[in-house]
């Protein structure tokens, strides 16, 4: 068939125009208004939308009958028909990145790269792919890169960038300055995206009305991992846990999953045996010695569940333990947002993406960080507001739903901002060994309701 051909004669050009102008429009709301289905019928899965654009007009210029002159006459190269088709920008909004460089914990092995940009990156790609589809539609977006020094005043800078007026802020903040920033009088009427910290008390009794949240509690975690255990029937749990705050929450979030699901806890142990010389030629022996004297009084149990944020201990334990043990938590087998092996429902773009502008594989802050940018993007553009009080109201309403390689859209908790997600069982494996809510654990309304706290649980009252 032969092309069709953008040399356009007379009043032909602007016909071509708009007719080009309707295909990209068709396209972009094809692909990006069209939502996965979300789980209040159980649907798990969901094939992925796709839009195609036939060769219109390719069959008429085959059969077009020869023009009975030669006379030349104007013609519309492609460049200007492509610069009069596409529509004027007519709303830019800034999303604002903000972060500290706090510090990373150190890997087990000096092999492996301390990583410092988890997350920025994610939001670099985010604001490529929403300029791409918010030109079709109107809407330009800028990224506010505001990354303060560890030692850095990041109320200062939050204060900043609320000197402009009310503002769409990625969140890269550990809860203390995450509530620094949200309780700012300049930050009533913006929208905050917690995309790092996992704390509960974030969604409970510290809840604030201007933060959403994209990442999952520890509540979510354990009970995605809670419910596969209890489906492969292995009930009984003994806890190994650091000393930090964040291993005592999470030790506190498996108990209530035990609680919740019928499974039980047997035992706790604390691990407080220095690291020692671990990357050292004889670390391995050390370890050896030590991981079989933390577990050979372990009472009978199924798994060992390890809570050990700061990546110390918890990877020592695989193969190490008195007993043949399966190893979940922290470490062994995770409950997590994205997973380097995950592939499902069109997740190969993010793997393919963001290693092009990172020059390394995606984090699950990176995950949070472009599915944050993506839920303001797309409540903007959806919503055809623009403002962050207009926004935040598309997220409460029945209307917004996000897309995220899930197979199912997300939403937002209306009771304390937490996004709905299904959650993959993954870490360290090759391939994703299930996702959660699994089989048979039912709500009435969103199956991805069973996970974390669900609304006769809030103690969330919105300050």
């Amino acid at each position: 068939m032969t092309p069709l051909s953008w040399s356009v004669t007379g009043s032909g050009a602007g016909i071509v125009a708009r007719t080009a102008a309707m295909f990209l429009a068709v396209a972009l709301l094809a692909g990006t208004a069209t939502a996965e289905p979300t789980d209040e019928s159980a649907a798990q899965t969901a094939a992925p939308a796709q839009s195609t654009a036939t060769d219109a007009g390719a069959g008429a210029s085959d059969n077009a009958a020869p023009a009975a002159s030669e006379t030349k006459r104007p013609t519309a190269t492609p460049g200007a028909v492509a610069a009069s088709a596409e529509p004027q920008i007519k709303s830019k909004i800034t999303v604002n990145y903000l972060g500290k460089k706090y510090p990373e914990p150190l890997p087990l092995s000096y092999a492996e790269p301390i990583i410092t940009d988890k997350g920025i990156q994610g939001a670099r790609l985010m604001l490529k792919e929403s300029n791409q589809a918010g030109r079709f539609v109107g809407y330009g977006f800028d990224l506010n890169e505001a990354i303060v020094p560890e030692d850095g005043d990041v109320v200062a800078k939050a204060k900043e960038i609320l000197s402009k007026g009310d503002a769409f802020i990625l969140a890269d903040l550990e809860p203390k300055d995450l509530l620094a920033v949200a309780d700012l009088p300049e930050a009533k009427n913006s929208v905050i995206v917690n995309i790092r910290s996992s704390e509960d008390a974030l969604r409970q009794e510290e809840c604030r009305a201007n933060v959403f949240h994209i990442i999952p509690d520890y509540a979510m975690r354990a009970d995605a991992l809670a419910q596969y255990l209890i489906w492969k029937k292995w009930p009984r749990w003994f806890i190994v846990r650091g000393t930090t705050a964040k291993d005592k929450e999470y030790a506190a979030m498996i108990k209530r999953s035990a609680a919740r699901y019928g499974g039980k806890v047997v035992g706790e142990k604390v691990y407080d045996l220095p690291p020692g010389a671990r990357n050292t030629d004889s670390g391995y022996q050390q370890v050896q010695g030590q991981i079989p004297l933390v577990t050979e009084s372990a009472p009978a149990h199924d798994v060992i569940w390890v809570a050990n944020s700061d990546q110390g201990f918890g990877d020592y334990l695989m193969y190490r333990t008195y007993k043949p043990d399966l190893i979940v938590g922290t470490q062994g087998l995770q409950a997590l947002a994205w997973d380097p092996s995950y592939t499902e429902y069109g997740a190969m773009h993010l793997q393919d993406a963001l290693p092009k502008i990172a020059h390394r594989a995606p984090t699950e802050r990176d995950y949070t960080a472009w599915l944050g940018f993506r839920a303001i993007a797309d409540g903007a553009m959806k919503s055809g507001k623009k403002t962050p009080k207009d926004v935040e109201a598309y997220f409460d309403s029945d209307k917004f739903r996000l897309e995220g390689f899930k197979g199912q859209a997300m939403t937002f908790r209306d009771w304390d901002h937490q996004l709905r997600q299904p959650i993959i069982l993954g870490g360290g494996t090759r391939t994703p060994v299930s996702v959660s809510p699994q089989e048979g654990f039912l709500h009435p309304t969103f199956l991805t309701d069973t996970l974390g706290f669900d609304k006769p649980e809030t103690k969330c009252k919105f300050k």
